[in-house]
């Protein structure tokens, strides 16, 4: 995945969930959830792609 890819794909999530942060009107509790939550999918992300970390598509959840 070339570089600016990488970037671009970032800085859309970053804008996205600054405006559901802003906009959307959510007890704080939840938004820092949906941050954690998002934060630890980005860095899975970010780390399968660099490879470091398997193909996220062997990832099972279930049977």
């Amino acid at each position: 995945m070339p570089l600016i890819n990488l970037v671009i794909i970032l800085v859309v999530i970053g804008v996205v969930l600054w405006l559901i942060n802003n906009y959307i009107p959510m007890d704080w509790k939840i938004k820092r959830i949906l941050n954690v939550v998002v934060v630890i999918g980005v860095i899975l992300w970010l780390l399968s792609v660099f490879g470091v970390i398997g193909s996220l598509s062997k990832i099972h959840i279930g049977r």
